[in-house]
């Protein structure tokens, strides 16, 4: 017999806790941003500016610039994917699982592209124009090439760029040298072989095929070894023209990186260590980077 109203067990109401339900949404929409590679960008950017000399309210305005743009690169990316990404069953992709909104994430996208114009061309016409490109490139990345063999030029336009916009926000609007921009290209050029290795498979499956994907795990992962070596040793040549025995130090680290990168079993290459290998030698690169960014202070860069 079926208790009566009276008689039926009552459940407890799970308390709603007070803004809960909008916290999640932000964190869901900060998540589609990708963070991670948005605010590695933004700190390069402001440690590259302290290095060049801008002043305190243009490191400012150049960095927000920078993270705008990145931002805005992020959650277009996602946007641009999520009916492929929830096809692939991806959990770690809010839009994917249903925790961000398609509509929202758009919306976060064309906002941060917006509020970026003003605060890029804020640094200066040429230095604003600049950075512009290069966040051009990442949409151009999202949109297109992404799923061609020249999935890596915009990594290599838009990481060539920042080294320019910056030193064009200082008095003068001088350009860097170009070893420096090539440095940055090559850096930026081995991140992207680096950052698909983790959904390498997943993009295979999705019918991705940028380059990487065309020449697969062992072969993005010498590419992008190779790409951080070069990058290297442009930084520690450039400057004088010559790798020198004190910055031979850099050179050697990043070749024992490059073998465990590169050099070990199918097993080991489908693990993280070869991946926390390259970002080592990536981190090394930038590090190189933002010290090789002082030198231009003794003369190098000139109005």
């Amino acid at each position: 017999m079926r208790p009566t109203t009276d008689e039926r067990p009552h459940r407890l109401a799970t308390p709603s806790v007070p803004g809960s339900k909008e916290r999640s949404s932000v964190l869901a929409l900060l998540k589609a941003s990708h963070p991670v590679p948005a605010a590695t960008v933004t700190v390069l950017a402001a440690l590259l500016a302290t290095a060049f000399g801008l002043d305190l309210a243009s490191a400012a305005l150049a960095v927000a610039a920078v993270a705008a743009g990145q931002l805005s690169i992020g959650w277009s990316n996602d946007r641009l994917d999520h009916r492929r990404d929830r096809a692939a069953g991806r959990r770690d992709k809010p839009l994917a699982t249903g925790a961000a909104r398609p509509g929202t994430v758009g919306a976060a996208a064309c906002t941060a592209l917006l509020v970026c114009v003003p605060l890029s061309l804020g640094c200066g016409l040429l230095a604003g124009t600049v950075h512009l490109g290069g966040v051009a490139a990442g949409w151009t990345y999202n949109l297109w090439l992404k799923r061609t063999v020249l999935s890596w030029l915009p990594y290599t336009a838009a990481f060539g760029l920042l080294p320019a916009f910056l030193t064009l926000a200082l008095p003068g609007s001088p350009w860097p040298p170009l070893w420096l921009s090539a440095a940055a290209a090559l850096l930026g050029t081995g991140a992207h072989f680096a950052n698909v290795l983790p959904d390498l498979d997943d993009d295979l499956a999705s019918g991705v095929r940028g380059l990487p994907q065309r020449l697969g795990r062992r072969g993005s992962m010498a590419s992008a070894a190779a790409l951080a070596l070069a990058s290297c040793v442009t930084l520690t040549a450039g400057p004088t023209g010559r790798v020198t025995p004190a910055s031979a130090g850099p050179i050697g680290v990043t070749l024992a990186l490059c073998a465990v990168a590169v050099a070990g079993p199918s097993a080991l290459l489908r693990g993280r260590v070869p991946f926390v290998a390259v970002l080592a030698m990536a981190g090394l690169d930038a590090a190189l980077l933002v010290w090789a960014g002082t030198a231009p202070l003794g003369g190098r860069i000139a109005p």
